[in-house]
């Protein structure tokens, strides 16, 4: 456990996944996604814990409340030739923000990487999420202008895996 003030964050416990989709459901709020979430906190557990472990997740609480989480998996550069890891997902409530809880959050998974000898972090923000935006740059990030998100789901990928 790591206390930054008051915030205080943990890895997420298998306990933590109704919070932990309770967040996500927020976050798709506030991202206008509403419509886009169709998972369940119990399909979440099973990622999170099961066999294999799809994803890791740090909770971020405050006064002993869950405020916010940061939810990510490992990728690989080719070009670094060293694992990395893929931000999925930081959200803090609207009403926790500027109290250094994202910060933390941020701040925790670079540790991660740096345990874990991790040649980068990576992720993605909205394009009109500019306080986001600004609050990457702030703690270090470069936005990529340069570079495309490809994405292929549901039924697209069935028609890509017959392809030859």
């Amino acid at each position: 456990m790591a206390s930054d003030g008051d915030v205080t964050l943990r890895l997420a416990q298998p306990d933590d996944c109704d919070a932990l989709f309770y967040l996500i459901q927020a976050l798709a709020e506030y991202e206008n996604l509403s419509d886009a979430v169709s998972g369940s906190s119990q399909l979440l557990k099973e990622h999170l814990f099961g066999s294999p472990k799809y994803a890791e997740a740090i909770i971020a609480e405050l006064n002993h409340q869950v405020v916010g989480f940061a939810l990510f998996f490992h990728n690989y550069s080719t070009f670094l030739t060293k694992p990395g890891i893929y931000l999925e997902d930081i959200f803090v409530l609207p009403e926790y923000r500027r109290q250094g809880v994202g910060k933390a959050l941020l701040s925790r998974v670079a540790q991660v990487a740096l345990e874990r000898d991790c040649g980068r972090i990576e992720w993605s923000v909205l394009d009109w999420n500019e306080p986001a935006q600004n609050f990457y740059r702030l703690m270090g990030a470069a936005i990529l202008d340069d570079w495309r998100i490809c994405r292929v789901k549901g039924e697209g990928i069935a028609q890509l895996a017959i392809k030859s």
